[in-house]
């Protein structure tokens, strides 16, 4: 029974998964940070009002904080522009830069005329249909 547990605990996926949660609670750290000491300031010095939690209203004798709700919402939507604008967007450029580098490869196969059945390039032949190819120019 044991052993079975100490199999589960150290499987790869498992490792992997712990390994990948402990950095994404340093990155959602790390970005929530930024969005609250660098872009937080900036929407205050052109607005003027850098936190919306004072802003309610009351109907029935039931107060509505709906500051809270704007500063929450405020906050969801820097953190995603501040995660795709410095991660997405650079990750993506990387990645596409990395796959230009490698050249598709020349094919090996083409279409029979007659019977559309996929045969090798050098082929004069068709294995399928038996009708004789044409061999294109600079094969």
């Amino acid at each position: 029974m044991l052993k079975g547990l100490r199999d589960f605990l150290l499987r790869g996926n498992l490792i992997d998964l712990a390994v990948a949660f402990v950095i994404g609670l340093a990155f959602a750290g790390t970005v929530t940070a930024f969005v609250k000491d660098l872009l937080t300031p900036l929407i205050a010095a052109l607005f003027g009002k850098p936190d919306f939690s004072g802003l309610t209203f009351t109907i029935n004798n039931s107060r509505f904080l709906y500051g809270d709700f704007l500063n929450a919402l405020l906050s969801f939507v820097m953190v995603g522009t501040a995660v795709y604008f410095f991660v997405v967007v650079p990750v993506k450029a990387i990645m596409e830069r990395s796959n230009r580098a490698t050249a598709p490869a020349e094919p090996v196969t083409r279409q029979c005329p007659e019977c559309l059945s996929e045969i090798p390039i050098a082929a004069r032949r068709c294995a399928h249909c038996t009708a004789t190819l044409v061999m294109s120019a600079g094969r």
